[in-house]
């Protein structure tokens, strides 16, 4: 993939045109009606992550708070580290128990396993609706055109990744934007030492999971300008 974030093309520029018209005949989900939502949380938890892991670990309690009314919010946490290590947590639905699960992870060396997480959440989206999929991470190591297949299938399946980059790597950045694009979520950068970027970010996403476009939209307008920007990429 070019800098400029160019969708890569193995099988020809038709075939990733075709999978983005897919994907945006996929409906977004609409408000739940009540039902409660679903979020994948996947973060990176390779040695350069370990500032961001623990400040996710101090505000995710805060992905709950905004999505009581709208029928609430089940979370599994998803993580890979150290070599070829990839491990997801039950499906929780309160804050304390999505704690526990974060807190007993350590940060360890290794590569990036982006397209082993966008597979996972492919076969929960099979088990069930699952809206959203977040994720954070700060690097990319892996070949780009195999995590962009994997992320046109995720988003034939309905679900939506929110793409959270640290830093200003210009590889990830690339990369990063292009799945949000063939899954019709979003991309944006936070910066470390802002918490609230990130809270801001996440509580957006738990809105969307739990409420659909329309909820994430009413968010958005009383939001900065960061959760304004992933409103409006969403499709």
């Amino acid at each position: 993939m070019s800098a400029g974030g160019k969708a890569p093309a193995p099988a020809g520029r038709g075939s990733v045109d075709a999978f983005l018209r897919r994907v945006a005949a996929t409906p977004a989900p609409a408000s739940r009606g009540g039902a409660r939502g679903r979020l994948l949380f996947v973060m990176d938890a390779t040695m350069s992550r370990q500032p961001t892991w623990d400040r996710a670990l101090a505000l995710q309690a805060q992905m709950f708070d905004v999505t009581a009314e709208l029928g609430g919010l089940d979370v599994q946490l998803a993580y890979f580290r150290g070599h070829g290590e990839f491990r997801a947590s039950s499906w929780v639905s309160d804050p304390e128990a999505l704690g526990r699960a974060m807190t007993g992870v350590h940060v360890r060396g290794g590569q990036t396993q982006i397209r082993r997480a966008l597979r996972h959440a492919m076969a929960e989206a099979r088990k069930a609706p699952l809206p959203a999929l977040v994720y954070v991470g700060d690097c990319m190591e892996e070949p780009v055109d195999d995590v962009c297949a994997a992320a046109g299938e995720l988003g034939l399946l309905g679900t939506r990744a929110f793409m959270f980059q640290e830093g200003g790597d210009r590889v990830a950045e690339a990369a990063f934007r292009e799945v949000a694009r063939l899954t019709g979520g979003a991309f944006a950068r936070f910066d470390a030492s802002a918490a609230d970027q990130l809270r801001d970010l996440l509580r957006a996403v738990a809105v969307y999971a739990s409420g659909g476009r329309k909820a994430l939209a009413s968010h958005a307008r009383g939001a900065g300008a960061p959760v304004r920007l992933i409103a409006k990429q969403v499709r």
